[in-house]
């Protein structure tokens, strides 16, 4: 299985505060899934990362894959926002990690599972 780790999950591991995010992270290194993180959390991360944290960021988004925005992911993210953005106030960036994650046949390991109420979304 891929999983599709969100921003709120990268934090965490960065900041190595939360020692149950920390043991499924560590569980996820050692197994054989593939790990992604989508353009948005890059962008996410790197608009708050300090001067310090700045090789800990790059070093730990080359160990994961990047998943493309491409046509179908702007389509389905298109299709997110249309049906929850009014509902559940979705907005733009979870709308394409979550087309993301389902494009991608990936499971998303997010804290903030209620940013997401797409029905075809797994979580991890």
């Amino acid at each position: 299985m891929t999983v599709l780790v969100d921003s709120d999950v990268l934090i965490e591991v960065t900041r190595k505060r939360n020692s149950e995010i920390l043991s499924r992270w560590l569980e996820l290194g050692a197994s054989d899934r593939v790990l992604m993180y989508s353009p948005v959390t890059a962008a996410e991360l790197w608009a708050g990362v300090l001067p310090r944290e700045e090789k800990l960021l790059r070093d730990l988004f080359q160990a994961l894959q990047c998943a493309p925005i491409d046509e179908a992911v702007g389509i389905r993210a298109g299709g997110y926002l249309r049906k929850y953005q009014r509902s559940h106030s979705v907005q733009m960036g979870d709308a394409l990690i979550a087309a993301s994650t389902v494009q991608n046949e990936a499971a998303l390991w997010t804290r903030n599972r209620k940013h997401f109420p797409m029905k075809e979304l797994e979580f991890f």
